[in-house]
C-alpha cells in the first residue's frame, strides 16, 4: 500500500468509504456484527493478513495442539507482517474466543496494525488497554479450541459476511470495519478524501443554519462555488 494512500485512509470514515465503494457497485464491504473493542487515534489501516477457523474436530483440537509452533493460530501471530491487519474468519460465532490478550500483545509488539474477528476475544478488558486497534463481535472467555479449529493462514476468508482476500485494505474506525479491494484502494482513498472535505463544508453550512436543499447533494450550482471559496479560505487542497 502506498504511503499516501494510507495517510488518506487514516482520516476518512468507514461511512464515507462505503459510499465511495457503492459508486463502483460494491455493496457488501462493511463487516456485520463486528464492533470496536479498542480504537486508537486515527483509523486502523493496513493490508489484510488472514486466519480461517472451521468447526472444531474434538479428536484434533486438544490443548496439546498449542505446543506445535506451526499451529495456524500461533503461526498467524508470528508471521503477520508489520503494518498488516490480522483478520479472522471465526464463522460469526463468538461463543469461543478467537484470541486473547497475550497473543494480541505479541501481534502488537511485532508491529501489527490491528486485529479483527467476527467472533469474540477473551481477556477483553486487558486487550482494550493495549496500543493496538481490536474489533470483535463481543467478549468470549472460553478458548477457541472448544468450538473453532484454526486451519489456514493467509487464504481467502469471509469475515462478518464480507469476502476478504489477502492484501485487501482493511480500515476500521469508531463504527466498524470496511474492506477495500486492493486494486482500487488508491482511487477509493482519494475519492474518500475529497468526499470528506465536501462533507466537512456541508456540516459547517448546516450548523450555520443553511438548508440541505441544493446543498446536499449539490444540485444548486452555487454550492460548488461556495465550496471552492471555503477550501481557499481554509487552505484545503
Amino acid at each position: 500500500m502506498k504511503a499516501q494512500t494510507r495517510e488518506k485512509l487514516l482520516k476518512v470514515s468507514c461511512a464515507t468509504l462505503t459510499t465511495a465503494l457503492f459508486k463502483r457497485g460494491l455493496r457488501n464491504v462493511f463487516l456485520q456484527n463486528v464492533n470496536p473493542l479498542s480504537t486508537k487515534e486515527g483509523n486502523m489501516v493496513g493490508p489484510a493478513f488472514t486466519l480461517r477457523y472451521v468447526p472444531a474436530r474434538e479428536d484434533l483440537n486438544t490443548l496439546k495442539v498449542f505446543e506445535n509452533p506451526e499451529h495456524p493460530q500461533r503461526l498467524a501471530i508470528e508471521t503477520c507482517p508489520a503494518g498488516h491487519v490480522l483478520i479472522m474468519d471465526s464463522r460469526g460465532d463468538a461463543r469461543a474466543a478467537s484470541a486473547g490478550d497475550i497473543l494480541i500483545a505479541r501481534l502488537m509488539v511485532r508491529g501489527g496494525a490491528g486485529i479483527v474477528t467476527d467472533g469474540g476475544f477473551r481477556d477483553s478488558p486487558a486487550i482494550s488497554k493495549l496500543a493496538i486497534p481490536a474489533y470483535h463481535q463481543r467478549p468470549s472467555s472460553p478458548t477457541n479450541l472448544i468450538l473453532h479449529q484454526a486451519i489456514e493462514v493467509n487464504g481467502v476468508i469471509g469475515c462478518g459476511g464480507v469476502a476478504v482476500f489477502p492484501d485487501d485494505i482493511v480500515v476500521g474506525d469508531g463504527e466498524g470495519v470496511v474492506v477495500i479491494p486492493a486494486a482500487i484502494a488508491d482511487e477509493i482513498a482519494e475519492e474518500a478524501r475529497l468526499m470528506t472535505l465536501f462533507e466537512n463544508f456541508v456540516s459547517q453550512a448546516v450548523l450555520a443554519g443553511r438548508s440541505i436543499v441544493g446543498l446536499y447533494p449539490a444540485t444548486d450550482p452555487q454550492t460548488m462555488h461556495d465550496f471552492a471559496a471555503w477550501k481557499r479560505a481554509n487552505n484545503k487542497g
